[in-house]
């Protein structure tokens, strides 16, 4: 996983409130292997990408969002995700997770191979699984999707995250 800028961020800024796009401050992004061991290094990503732009104390909301997301993307979007699956095991790379920085707005979009969109129910809190999008919605100020344009097939699901003013 690197950092790095990227051509593939463009389409995250179709669907988001009206936001600067050529003032973000800063962007990140990593590629995801298909397995579930993933979701803990996109959580380690998000911690040194928030440490680097001085955000640690956002890490806990930001970290749960990101959490869900590549896991609802593992979970529904790859097919042939197997939580056992040995490392190297993983098919192409599918997932990758997007940082995105502007003076007052945080963006964490995962893109996805999946044209089907996310369903957001009601949650059953008595059952095990079936609350990512409940708990996304919860944490973040707002939160949507669209689907790809152009050659790339899939779709990104971002959320979105106020920061606090700077004082």
């Amino acid at each position: 996983m690197g950092t790095e800028g990227s051509t593939m961020l463009e389409p995250v800024w179709l669907g988001l409130p009206s936001i600067d796009a050529p003032g973000v401050s800063g962007s990140a992004s990593c590629s995801l292997p298909t397995r579930f061991e993933a979701v803990q290094g996109a959580r380690r990503f998000t911690g040194a990408t928030l440490t680097q732009w001085e955000l640690p104390e956002m890490f806990d909301e930001v970290a749960l969002v990101v959490s869900e997301l590549v896991t609802n993307a593992l979970r529904h979007a790859c097919p042939g995700v197997r939580p056992d699956a040995p490392p190297g095991a993983e098919a192409e790379t599918q997932v990758r997770l997007h940082l995105m920085r502007w003076r007052s707005r945080l963006v964490c979009a995962v893109r996805d191979p999946s044209e089907k969109s996310p369903v957001a129910g009601e949650a059953d809190f008595s059952q095990e699984s079936g609350r990512g999008l409940y708990l996304v919605e919860s944490f973040t100020d707002d939160w949507g999707w669209h689907p790809l344009a152009g050659t790339l097939r899939g779709k990104v699901v971002w959320a979105l995250f106020l920061l606090p003013r700077p004082r």
